[in-house]
């Protein structure tokens, strides 16, 4: 059977981690696709469809108030001597942490008493995230015989505040009916609500205080800070035993989890709004930090992991079956990007105490670099899985066919990405400065294999075309330089791995019209043989690769470009109504308006609603 995975570009939503709902745009939950309300990983109601007298009301606007909150306005047409729609229903849906809530409101201006049934039709259901996402999830057999019952098993409840509604029940569906009166000027509120326990949930809400926007005076890029920091609270995350280390989960609805690259990401980014989140996701992650090696969980001593589940995440991936333990560390880069944050908080004004707290885990994440990172001595990170069932591709880019040459071919493993290079010596100088100013021993040997890196990076990675010279995405397993044209050399800056002549010619290389869309940098070359502008990682644009690349522009010292990026990504949020997606279409510019969405994309992603940082910073707008 061929599964397809549905798109959510034309659905919308509420979330409050681990809590999150899934409507279309009218505001009725209908079951299809990703629909539903699910709490962590599974999907606890299917279907909550809204009738007023026997029929859907009409709908006209829908109103996004904040990251957990959306109204739905509708018209409910009445017997009526005039024309002019004078019922108003309101449907706000509000996301906790703790669950749904709805509130129905209906307003009369008619002259005459409305007699309403109001009717909410719900589904029970208990489908997995990853068969949802894989468009395979089917009608899970739930059985509901009263106002609590469980989705999983004993250690999941869900308890129905049905709001003063008649309740029926059967078999899994639910049937909330108000019979009510609505007096000439008058209205009626009619709520229900849903609770969600998961007592063995990994991960839960936290209990450290939300983020804070301050207003800017640009009103455009006002209106991408306030959603983007809506966005973010909605992501924050605390695990089960630590609930004051709050980080971001990665995003809504496929990544409602702790992500060692993206949250590390996305707290980078918004270093300039707040340390403690760095702090607190720095711990998260140093807790759970690797001490043994076990081939079938990617763990090794010092690394930093990839995702935590709740249970093994099984999906197909290009004919592929793939098998995530519930504690998965096949990531490549999230071990530097860690110390590069501890490094970066630290600099920003973390807490002493706090920076002290993390220095054993700084010198176990500084070897894994030099004695796990690099597995064949060459000098260089690279990975291959091993377990015959992980993830294939290990950096950002972790889809089964994102690392091609420039004809469009694939690129054997093991693989040796160039962003990887760059943010290990990034790492090793941050982490030896760490050292140094807390008195502990080794910065000079972490100073020296950086500058080893340095200078064998120049020598293996750079190539040539009719545009001029460029950095290869990665070596392949014969260390030959795989010759795309990619995004990824955008990471290189603001690293110091590159000398000022090579920070010139990737800055020309990425400000090309191949490369810049006009929103943002395409994932790879609109010449290279794979190219096409909604293929996951070779030809859309990532919000967040577009944002950290900004950032090094901004760092390296190319203000103007910086700001030409800054401007193309601040068009781009306004066309999706401010809210950054995980990624979007490579289409020019000037060739589309608005732009057009990669239709499966996360929307809110934390890295993607974190890059309104660095957006803001290169428009001047923290001045």
């Amino acid at each position: 059977m061929a599964y397809r995975q549905p798109y959510l570009h034309n659905l919308s939503g509420v979330f409050s981690a681990p809590v999150q709902a899934w409507a279309d745009d009218h505001g009725q939950i209908r079951g299809h696709g990703a629909q539903g309300i699910h709490c962590g990983d599974d999907r606890v109601l299917k279907q909550a469809i809204l009738t007023v007298n026997g029929e859907e009301p009409e709908w006209v606007s829908t109103q996004v108030r904040s990251a957990s909150r959306v109204d739905y306005l509708y018209f409910v047409r009445v017997q009526s001597p005039v024309a002019d729609p004078l019922l108003y229903l309101t449907r706000s849906r509000i996301a906790d942490a703790e669950g749904i809530s709805e509130e129905i409101r209906i307003e009369s201006a008619h002259s005459f008493l409305a007699h309403l049934e109001v009717q909410c039709r719900l589904v029970a259901d208990s489908t997995p995230m990853e068969k949802v996402k894989s468009g395979a999830a089917t009608q899970a057999d739930v059985t509901v015989v009263g106002p609590r019952w469980n989705w999983r098993g004993t250690d999941t409840t869900v308890a129905l505040d049905a709001g003063g509604a008649r309740t029926e029940y059967d078999g899994n569906r639910i049937n909330l009916t108000w019979v009510t009166e609505v007096e000439p000027g008058g209205s009626v509120v009619l709520p229900w609500r849903v609770s969600l326990t998961d007592s063995a949930a990994p991960m839960v809400a936290p209990s450290t205080a939300p983020l804070e926007a301050p207003q800017l005076s640009e009103a455009r890029q006002n209106s991408l800070l306030r959603q983007s920091v809506s966005d973010l609270n909605g992501l924050r995350m605390a695990t089960a035993d630590q609930p004051e280390d709050t980080f971001l989960a990665a995003g809504a609805p496929w990544f409602f989890t702790m992500f060692g690259r993206d949250s590390l990401i996305a707290a980078r980014m918004l270093l300039p709004l707040d340390t403690a989140l760095a702090g607190s996701t720095l711990r998260a992650l140093a807790s759970r930090q690797g001490d043994t090696t076990d081939p079938m969980t990617a763990e090794q001593p010092g690394k930093i992991l990839h995702e935590v589940r709740r249970g093994t995440l099984q999906f197909e991936e290009n004919g592929t079956g793939i098998s995530l333990p519930p504690v998965y560390f096949g990531t490549i880069d999230a071990t530097p990007l860690w110390i590069s944050l501890l490094h970066d908080a630290w600099r920003a004004g973390l807490p002493t105490a706090e920076v002290e707290g993390l220095l054993d885990h700084l010198e176990a994440a500084l070897v894994w670099l030099r004695d796990h990172g690099d597995s064949d001595g060459d000098g260089f990170l690279e990975y291959l899985d091993t377990s015959g069932h992980g993830l294939a591709n290990q950096g950002w880019k972790d889809s089964g066919d994102s690392i091609r040459w420039h004809d469009g071919a694939l690129a054997d493993g093991p693989i040796a990405l160039a962003e990887v290079q760059a943010y290990a010596y990034e790492a090793a100088m941050g982490g030896a400065a760490l050292l140094e100013a807390f008195g502990r021993p080794g910065a000079g040997d972490w100073r020296d294999y950086a500058t080893k890196l340095e200078l064998r990076f120049r020598e293996s990675f750079w190539c040539s075309d009719e545009l001029g010279p460029y950095p290869a995405i990665a070596l392949d397993a014969a260390k030959r330089p795989v010759d795309g044209v990619t995004s990824n050399m955008g990471h290189l800056l603001g690293t110091g791995i590159l000398n000022l002549e090579e920070q010139a010619a990737v800055v020309r290389r990425l400000m090309d019209p191949t490369m810049f869309s006009g929103y943002g940098i395409r994932t790879v070359s609109t010449t290279n043989g794979g190219f096409w502008p909604t293929r996951y990682h070779a030809g859309s644009v990532w919000s967040h690769d577009t944002g950290m690349i900004i950032s090094g522009l901004v760092k390296d010292g190319f203000a103007d470009d910086a700001r030409t990026l800054a401007s193309g990504l601040l068009r781009a949020a306004e066309g999706f109504d401010w809210r950054l997606p995980e990624l979007f279409s490579g289409h020019s510019a000037d060739d589309v308006w608005p732009p057009v969405p990669y239709p499966s994309s996360c929307r809110p992603q934390a890295w993607a609603a974190a890059s309104a940082v660095p957006i803001v910073t290169a428009l001047g707008g923290f001045a």
